[in-house]
């Protein structure tokens, strides 16, 4: 049997419908900024690989520093004991972040280092005697990722019907998301600011925490707010002793431009959820960040205060590992300087591919390019979506678009002329596929 055929056989897919998707694409090897498949094909990967990867696939130095660990030590128990690369990576990740966030748990991947987040918020109120916080606060749109809480907080993006009844309490604010060229940002951020603050009058004493995703909604389209907005927001939960999350796990390491979104809005959160980059896309390795007054309260002399969260795989030396030769890359290779590159190229496309018919809502922000096909988001799977990646496949381009929303995210490590290659053939795609999505 080949490999595709032991997989439709045994393997259950995320987010596909089984009876419906076509077979998968076996891919051999990866490097740089490509895939290639089993059938010769070679794919530039235009979404890092669900956002994961941040150097490049295969990276040698972290390809290096990953066979050297484990040579050395592939795992062990992280309850009662430590291990040089777990506590050096947290040393970086602290170093790397604004001040007073200063304490790391460690868990597997973006949901759980949410998950862990919202645990923490919901029990620092109890360990400090405020049994009144059972409410948390969110965006709309917001998309934190599949396990229970997370969720929660993230309904609004449009994932999670069949669990309604089973989610915590939460109260979802307005988010003001803008573009290229939009003149009317303003008006809707003072009315949207408005709401929050008659919210937080009301229910603001209920509040455990308000979570966030810094400057750029993912899975929900790609929308971005201005840092403006978000500071605004912030202070306002700050003002009333509101814990703020951010939801770093996609726009971390260096995504929006700089290391963590939250410097381009000068803010600093309570907790931060760092994944997917943090370990360069190589292994699954998440983080919750806490500062000094959140990680204080759960001090105490027996375990009734102690934070009784873990998984089996905390830390794991390998990601870990990874994660430390990923930090050093960002310095050797100048990995932001490149991302800023990225960044002028998108914005010079975007120029011309938002005089096509019916592409609306040009953003970029660090490594990310976005358009919306139409006047109106769609629901992930529908819209012109499906089309614009299978016609991207046949150029060479791996393309995830959302709904109607097309958008570039490449490694760092893409060259000038791969990207340029990728602009022109989703520009080609969009000229050919206009007639789905123009009015």
């Amino acid at each position: 049997m080949s490999i595709v055929d032991i997989d439709r056989k045994y393997v259950w897919h995320p987010f596909t419908q089984e009876r419906t998707a076509p077979p998968p694409l076996p891919v051999v090897r990866a490097n740089g900024a490509s895939l290639f498949l089993e059938d010769g094909r070679e794919l530039l990967d235009m979404a890092c690989s669900w956002w994961v990867n941040v150097h490049g696939h295969s990276h040698p130095k972290i390809a290096s520093a990953l066979a050297h660990q484990a040579a050395t030590m592939e795992h062990v128990i992280f309850a009662g004991f430590t291990h040089e690369p777990a506590a050096r990576l947290a040393e970086c990740i602290v170093n790397a972040l604004p001040r007073p966030l200063a304490r790391v748990f460690y868990s597997d991947n973006g949901s759980t280092a949410v998950e862990v987040a919202l645990k923490m918020a919901w029990q620092y109120w109890r360990n400090t005697g405020d049994t009144r916080r059972r409410l948390f606060l969110a965006f709309n749109g917001g998309y934190h990722g599949d396990t229970f809480g997370a969720m929660a907080v993230g309904r609004t993006s449009g994932y999670y019907a069949p669990f309604n009844d089973l989610m915590c309490e939460v109260r979802h604010l307005p988010f003001v998301h803008t573009w290229i060229g939009d003149n009317s940002f303003e008006e809707r951020e003072a009315l949207a600011l408005a709401q929050i603050d008659a919210l937080l009058e009301a229910h603001g004493r209920e509040a455990a925490a308000f979570l966030a995703e810094p400057l750029v909604q993912g899975a929900s389209g790609m929308n971005m707010c201005r840092p403006e907005f978000l500071r605004a927001v912030v202070e306002l939960m700050q003002a009333r002793d509101i814990p703020v999350i951010l939801d770093e796990v996609m726009t971390g390491f260096g995504r929006t431009g700089t290391m963590f979104a939250m410097e381009q809005a000068q803010v600093t959160p309570d907790l931060v959820c760092l994944s997917k980059g943090i370990s360069g896309g190589f292994l699954p390795l998440a983080a919750t960040v806490a500062n000094s007054r959140i990680y204080n309260a759960f001090l105490g002399e027996d375990f009734h205060t102690a934070f009784a969260h873990g998984h089996s795989f905390t830390a794991n030396p390998l990601g870990c590992a990874a994660g430390l030769a990923s930090f050093a890359l960002f310095e050797e290779e100048g990995t932001l300087a490149r991302i800023s590159r990225i960044t002028e190229a998108n914005r010079a496309w975007l120029e011309d591919v938002a005089q096509l018919p019916g592409v609306t809502r040009p953003r970029a922000l660090g490594s990310i390019a976005a358009v919306t096909l139409g006047a109106d988001q769609s629901d992930y799977h529908a819209g012109v979506g499906a089309a614009v990646k299978a016609m991207c496949f046949e150029r060479g381009l791996l393309i995830r678009p959302m709904g109607n929303v097309v958008y570039l995210m490449p490694p760092a490590c893409i060259t000038p002329e791969e990207l340029s290659r990728a602009q022109r053939g989703l520009t080609e795609v969009l000229r050919e596929t206009a007639h789905l999505y123009r009015s």
